[in-house]
């Protein structure tokens, strides 16, 4: 899928435009409504308010990147507003913005100064929320709930006169919140329920509370500097137990100077304290210290100057930590400047240590001379097949070092094999990959070698590797070989090798439901290995798919249409799909196979074939059920009862608005294979998906 690129300005733009850069669009709302993932918006300087044309709440859909000036965190580029959202976990809500699955927001300010409004919430989706500003939020910044997995990276959250909380997670939320700054809020960094964040390398300064733990919350702490704060540093109550290190694994927090107490255990649980900078006088309740020495490279937050918010950050910090890679001695680690041969010899041969492959003559190259000062670790990264050289004997060190060139040596050097070519599919630039090296590539991709940002599924196989790159991708050879613990980042590349990938459905809303079907063989992609998940499909196409999926028995008779002759490729399908009340014809006894087929089409043939039950005989009317869909007006009166049917069956998918049913949009391959999916649950035949986009059955 071709990767698309709007542009937004609050003060020169127009809604009429075409949103490229010389004509941009005058409201993100516009933006948000035009836009089929995948999409980057790009937003000029200047506020973007309803008095603006903005209405709130803004949903950023999946696959989408909302970029502002992630430099400056977004101190130009404003958002504020607010508007009401029905979670289905909380019901209604005051809130600015809400991110789908796979979707970004980064380098924006965002304030939302409605009463208990929320900036950003997050309903069991995992997007990325990266380098931005939160100012007067008048409840949290950021609300996480349902089974969200956000990561949330180096924001900052200010309340000032608010006093919000920054960030809260609740129900059963998980994923990353990273080096994030949050001052002045009443809490820093708020947990309850269920929720089992990772909370590492943030800073909780001046607030009334840094960190507070709640019922069962089991959130992992490590390496955050909480200090300063006007009450207490970290409150834990009910009986929350979060995670504060072990001899394997110390914490290395520092907690200090806040007004009245550093830790405060109301939980009634001992608390384990492992190699965190924590006075056992400034404690209350019961914590114990069973080690008190730690390495102090582990203590607080540790970051390079120039290194800070940058998305390898982790993998570069874990290798520094092992002793692996090194920065320069002015503080900085330099992440984009390219690595060349030696660069990357001399890491390889402190990275490994493997058996040597290859006779004593490797790496005797005659541009590498023995006083060169990557002589030794040239000749090791080749001893243990890592490298080689060129067919007239050189080595050629100062070299730039390609990223196809590093996966190649990778898999080759750790004696991987066995990758399925399949997964190739994955990578949209993947005709740039040389035929010597599918194999390897695709090796390399089943193993989690391969790390691409800022798109996930362009390897971009030529270009130069960079420091950044290089240190992702042998960490990644490091836990595939079992040397180190995995690290949670949205760029590394995990294609399912069970499930076929087309090239065009990554990042796509519908992606889950194609590729759990394409599994079991139901549905299938074109010889150029897409999917096209948005084209229309026609009533033939349907019939296939319904016969595919369902074989349903005949319940009728069969019927001849005049415009379906028996050499027709779909006339045995037509006819199944007839006889076993999924479709019909109309009264010129025609099938029309060639016409599209709508919504509406597609719901009512469902309920159709499935014999699904009324809703009055579950002690509804069709009228309630339909209220949820503002566009319930253009649902025709005949089909009002298969609708509400289907609703409350769980069969509807409806993206980019749930409250939104579309029942004359023309129905895309993407919704066809949702709604046979939800129907196949529906039966019990296949798991549920876990999808924003579908119907709620009831409401919330």
């Amino acid at each position: 899928m071709v990767q698309t690129t709007l542009y937004v300005n609050p003060t020169t733009g127009n809604d009429s435009s075409s949103g490229h850069s010389s004509s941009p669009l005058k409201t993100l709302t516009k933006a948000l409504q035009s836009v089929t993932a995948p999409t980057t918006i790009h937003l000029a300087a200047g506020t973007y308010r309803a008095t603006g044309g903005e209405r709130f709440p803004l949903l950023i859909p999946s696959g989408v990147i909302v970029v502002g000036q992630e430099a400056n965190k977004g101190k130009e580029i404003i958002i504020v507003g607010s508007g009401t959202y029905t979670s289905p976990s909380f019901g209604e809500q005051n809130i600015t913005l809400r991110l789908n699955s796979y979707a970004q927001l980064r380098g924006v300010t965002l304030s939302n100064q409605a009463t208990n409004g929320t900036g950003v919430w997050i309903e069991s989706a995992q997007p990325i929320i990266a380098n931005n500003t939160f100012t007067h939020c008048t409840r949290e910044g950021i609300f996480v709930t349902g089974t969200g997995k956000p990561m949330i990276l180096d924001n900052v959250f200010i309340g000032k006169d608010y006093g919000g909380t920054g960030i809260f997670l609740v129900r059963n939320a998980k994923g990353e919140v990273r080096r994030n700054l949050c001052q002045t809020t009443s809490y820093g960094i708020a947990i309850t329920d269920g929720a089992a964040p990772l909370i590492t390398d943030n800073k909780l300064v001046g607030n009334s509370a840094g960190i507070s733990l709640s019922r069962q919350a089991r959130a992992v702490l490590r390496r955050n500097l909480i200090e300063k704060n006007t009450t207490v540093g970290i409150i834990v109550s009910d009986d929350a137990k979060p995670d504060l290190g072990n001899s394997q694994d110390p914490a290395g927090n520092i907690v200090r100077g806040n007004r009245q107490i550093d830790l405060r255990n109301d939980s009634g649980t001992p608390l384990v304290s492992v190699g965190n900078q924590l006075n056992p006088a400034r404690v209350s309740g019961t914590v114990t210290f069973p080690y008190s020495q730690v390495p102090t490279t582990l203590i607080g937050p540790n970051q390079f100057s120039d290194l800070g918010g940058h998305w390898a950050e982790a993998f570069v910090q874990k290798l520094v930590q092992k002793g692996l890679i090194r920065g320069f001695p002015d503080g900085t680690f330099r992440p984009e400047d390219k690595l060349n041969r030696a660069q990357y010899a001399a890491i390889i041969a402190k990275s490994f240590d493997l058996p040597r492959q290859v006779g004593t003559g490797a790496g005797i190259f005659t541009d590498v001379p023995g006083g060169f000062w990557a002589a030794e670790a040239i000749r090791t990264a080749a001893s243990m097949g890592f490298i080689s050289g060129f067919p007239d004997r050189t080595f050629r060190p100062q070299q730039n070092l390609t990223r196809l060139q590093a996966l190649i040596s990778l898999v080759s050097g750790l004696g991987l094999n066995g990758g399925n070519p399949n997964l190739l599919r994955f990578y949209s630039d993947r005709a740039q990959i040389p035929s010597y090296a599918t194999e390897a590539l695709a090796t390399a991709t089943q193993k989690e070698l391969v790390v691409n940002y800022p798109q996930v599924n362009q390897l971009n196989p030529m270009l130069p590797i960079t420091r950044a790159e290089i240190a992702t991708l042998i960490y990644q050879a490091l836990v595939a070989t079992e040397k180190a613990e995995a690290i949670a980042s949205a760029y590394i590349v995990k294609p399912d090798p069970d499930l076929p990938s087309f090239s065009d459905i990554q990042q796509h809303w519908a992606a889950d439901f194609v590729a759990r079907l394409s599994s079991q063989e139901l549905v299938s992609g074109f010889t150029d290995g897409s999917f096209k998940p948005d084209t229309p499909m026609n009533r033939a196409q349907y019939a296939a798919l319904i016969v595919k999926v369902f074989n349903p028995n005949a319940r009728r008779p069969a019927k001849q249409f005049i415009d379906v002759p028996s050499n027709f490729w779909a006339w045995a399908v037509i006819s199944q799909a007839y006889r076993g009340g999924f479709l019909s014809g109309f009264p010129d006894q025609t099938f029309r196979p060639q016409q599209r087929l709508r919504r509406i089409n597609l719901i009512t043939s469902l309920v159709s074939g499935l014999s699904l039950p009324r809703v009055e005989k579950l002690g509804l009317t069709a009228q309630e059920v339909l209220t949820r869909y503002e566009d319930r007006d253009r649902i025709p009166k005949y089909a009002q009862a298969a609708v509400a049917a289907a609703t409350v069956a769980g069969l509807i998918v409806s993206y980019p608005e749930t409250k939104l049913l579309q029942p004359i949009k023309e129905a895309t391959r993407a919704e066809a294979t949702a709604f046979v999916y939800q129907a196949l649950v529906n039966k019990g035949h296949v798991s549920a998906i876990d999808s924003a986009y579908i119907v709620s059955r009831t409401h919330s």
